[in-house]
């Protein structure tokens, strides 16, 4: 059996250090991903209503007569509802409602209705609702509505919102994964086929590609799992519901999960072609390299290129396809071009920023990446941002619908976190392509080879002084830990020498850091678009401001009530008004007016009159003359309050012909 020689004592200190120098880049990375990971989703709230509630029959805090038969809901857009999606309780808690659900919509009017029991006593009820939007995200709310006279409940509502809670971040973790997941495999893929087909033969590039795939797996795996208590109960338990697991599966987002899956699967075909046949024709070379046998080995090898280069833009474009059929794409305005769109937007980031972690990974851990691979992804990224550019102008336009929605909506306020962070990312891309260049000017591919000698040289002679060479292997007594111990020796000195040939370049350690800089800025932007989708868009939160915000899940259980001191200044012209407002929120409302001289008896004044006022939204003043009710009493039902804000209410108090005052309080309406 043969060894080498032992390695002397001061060199063995030198690889030590050498080894505690070792910079673990892709380490790095993760724990900035993970970092990031887990501060955006644990100070993310759950995703926001998509689907907007723009009306209700009977209105929110509408007094009725008589019991209806039904209460019905309008919807922005399509929605997806279960049994007990809504439920409508009285004042004591108990159902209302017979569970029976109707479809009422009509055309472009998305209604839903829930039947009621016959014979409800008068008070106060409570119409809670779930359901899931047409672009997969679960939406929840509540309002009341009072039958002959408002009366307190005790009804109490989760406060927890839909898709909030554990179960909502953990759905939120494997959001990002899957995104993570699909840009490692698709970028590392097209960076081989079309900037480096000889990095599909190379380790550090192939653990890339098949992390991608792998981490993409398990992520679609984990989302349909959660699913079901993503939209319902927020309890990990029910993610081994297998009646729950069925719903999914027939519902428009379980199917792409579903297809998901399955295009994953061919993706592990395709892999393997690539990794397995494809790898081995690159490196394998003819003999003659100008004879019939190389012209057959450049044909084959073309052909292979051409079949995986389809193949494989077909499968990354149907996994795409999965995002854009069941999420914000597949609703709203122009769904027919939204959709194609989101495709195109999705395979360009995976482009750039997958091909960015390949080639930061083989620059750090391949010593002869050729420079015109470096040069071929320079113009794929080129091109992936022009694409991104034009993508992304057309879907803010689509999501957004104002420039207002810009500044007053976090979907708004999120796109321009991106746009900064893509126009950063370009900056320091612009730095690489420079590096780029100077690569380019200096020495050709082709004496590679002379300089890694120089190299090798150079880092011998960085080796303590008394070091001898390293000798000719010798026959030595077969001892398996000393072999072990060797070879780990020559495992060491063999990576000192590869990085020293790497940092040799000053060109080559340049472009580096920068393409290690935008794949640090490219971490954070991929977090940020998980969120930003899953945030309600711009044009659906000014419509649901718009319908009143009667989504709201606040149920008030008590009226507003406050007292102004007023004094007309003539005879008998002091005293103390005393409101309520009933139940104090965004809808009809009652009012109850009572004027007390200082002695605390009744006054009653010849004229009462009241007003409201919006300042913030330049809405009213709306006036107001109640009906008197009794001595010192006034009263007026169906007192519209279309939005909540500081409502500001103006009492005006006539006591004589000349005598007259008006007092004023600022009350907020939720």
């Amino acid at each position: 059996m043969t060894a080498t020689a032992p390695v002397p004592a001061r060199q063995l200190h030198r690889l030590g250090q050498l080894r505690r120098l070792r910079r673990p880049v892709l380490l790095r990375l993760l724990l900035v991903a993970v970092a990031l990971l887990g501060s955006l989703f644990a100070t993310a709230g759950p995703a926001t209503a998509h689907a907007a509630l723009t009306g209700s029959d009977p209105k929110d805090g509408a007094v009725v007569a008589t019991a209806p038969a039904q209460v019905t809901l309008t919807f922005s857009e399509e929605v997806a509802l279960g049994e007990d999606s809504i439920r409508v309780m009285d004042p004591s808690g108990r159902r209302a409602d017979t569970g029976e659900l109707r479809n009422l919509c009509d055309g472009s009017v998305i209604k839903h209705g829930v039947v009621l029991h016959s014979g409800l006593p008068n008070g106060t009820y409570t119409v809670a609702w779930q359901a899931v939007s047409a672009d997969s995200h679960p939406v929840a709310g509540a309002f009341t509505f009072s039958i002959g006279a408002p009366s307190t409940t005790s009804v109490a509502l989760p406060e927890q919102e839909a898709g909030g809670g554990p179960v909502g971040v953990a759905y939120g973790i494997a959001r990002y994964a899957a995104y993570a997941g699909f840009v490692l495999l698709v970028g590392g893929s097209a960076f081989v086929l079309l900037c480096w087909r000889r990095g599909a033969g190379l380790r550090p590039v192939q653990r890339v590609v098949l992390t991608g795939w792998l981490t993409l797996t398990a992520a679609t795996l984990a989302m349909l799992a959660l699913r079901n208590p993503y939209t319902g109960s927020g309890e990990f338990a029910d993610a081994f519901d297998l009646a729950g697991l069925k719903a999914v599966l027939e519902t428009k987002t379980g199917a792409s999960l579903v297809s998901r899956l399955l295009l994953l699967g061919a993706a592990a075909l395709f892999l393997a072609v690539l990794f397995g046949v494809f790898a081995r024709r690159q490196a394998a070379a003819p003999v003659a390299p100008d004879g019939p046998e190389a012209e057959q080995h450049a044909k084959e090898t073309s052909d292979l290129t051409f079949g995986l280069s389809v193949g494989g833009a077909v499968v990354a474009g149907g996994i795409a396809a999965t995002w854009a059929l069941a999420e914000h794409a597949s609703t709203g305005i122009q769904p027919g071009i939204a959709m194609p769109v989101d495709i195109a937007h999705l395979l360009a980031v995976a482009a750039w920023l997958g091909g960015l972690v390949t080639l930061v990974v083989a620059l750090y851990r391949v010593p002869d990446l050729e420079r015109a691979a470096v040069r071929r992804f320079s113009r794929v990224a080129f091109v992936s941002v022009l694409v991104l550019a034009t993508t992304g102008v057309y879907q803010s336009w689509r999501q957004l619908g104002s420039w207002s929605a810009l500044t007053g909506t976090s979907y708004g306020q999120l796109l321009i976190v991106k746009v900064g962070l893509v126009a950063l990312l370009v900056g320091i891309a612009s730095i690489s392509r420079r590096w780029t260049g100077r690569l380019a000017e200096g020495p050709a591919d082709t004496a590679d080879a002379a300089d890694a000698d120089d190299v090798s040289r150079e880092t011998s002679a960085d080796l303590p002084e008394h070091t001898a060479p390293e000798p000719e292997p010798v026959t030595v007594p077969a001892d398996p830990e000393r072999a072990a111990q060797l070879a780990r020796q020559r495992a060491v000195l063999a990576t000192a020498r590869e990085k020293k040939r790497r940092d040799a370049d000053p060109h080559r350690a340049g472009l580096r850091r920068s393409v290690l800089a935008e794949t640090a800025v490219a971490v954070v932007l991929l977090a940020v678009t998980t969120i930003l989708t899953s945030t309600e868009p711009g044009r659906a939160a000014e419509l649901e401001a718009a319908a009143g915000g009667t989504g709201a899940t606040a149920v008030p259980n008590r009226p507003i009530k406050f007292s102004l001191p007023f004094d007309t200044g003539g005879e008998d012209g002091r005293g103390t008004a005393r409101l309520s407002l009933d139940p104090g929120r965004t809808g009809v409302n009652t009012l109850h007016l009572w004027l007390e001289r200082p002695n605390g008896r009744a006054l009653d004044a010849p004229e009462v009159k009241v007003a409201f006022t919006l300042p913030a939204k330049d809405i009213g003043p709306l006036p107001l003359v109640p009906d008197h009710a009794a001595s010192g009493h006034w009263t007026a039902s169906g007192v519209q309050l279309p939005l909540a804000g500081q409502w500001r209410i103006d009492l005006t108090v006539r006591t004589s012909d000349i005598d007259q005052v008006t007092v004023q309080k600022n009350v907020k309406i939720g």
